[in-house]
């Protein structure tokens, strides 16, 4: 089963002394599930500011600068993974780094 793992950080709990030592944890953490076969595909997303949001209303798109919602964790990246079950995609969003600062949110995909 295929289950998305959107991984949402709070900036403000970024330390940037420890970024190096997070970078390689977020390499270390993807070659495993690359290895297990695990990994379908994951990216990490450039900043909010770099965000547009777009809506359609009366025939006439609308866009925004930044995300749809004002929050205090934004996304960041994700992946997508294709384990056995949802115990599994929950023991890897565990092992994501920013679970311990942030949150990870597991979604099934649906099967289309």
């Amino acid at each position: 089963m295929k289950y998305m793992l959107l991984i949402y950080t709070d900036p403000a709990a970024f330390d940037p002394a420890q970024g190096e030592q997070l970078w390689k944890d977020y390499m270390s953490f993807t070659e495993g599930i690359q290895s297990s076969g695990e990994l379908v595909a994951g990216d990490p997303l450039k900043g909010i500011e770099t965000a547009t949001s777009v809506r359609v209303r009366d025939a006439k798109r609308l866009t925004t600068d930044g995300p749809f919602a004002e929050t205090k964790e934004h996304l960041g990246g994700y992946y997508v993974v294709d384990v056995k079950d949802l115990d599994r995609a929950l023991e890897l969003a565990a092992q994501i780094p920013d679970a311990k600062t942030g949150v990870v949110e597991v979604r099934p995909l649906m099967e289309m």
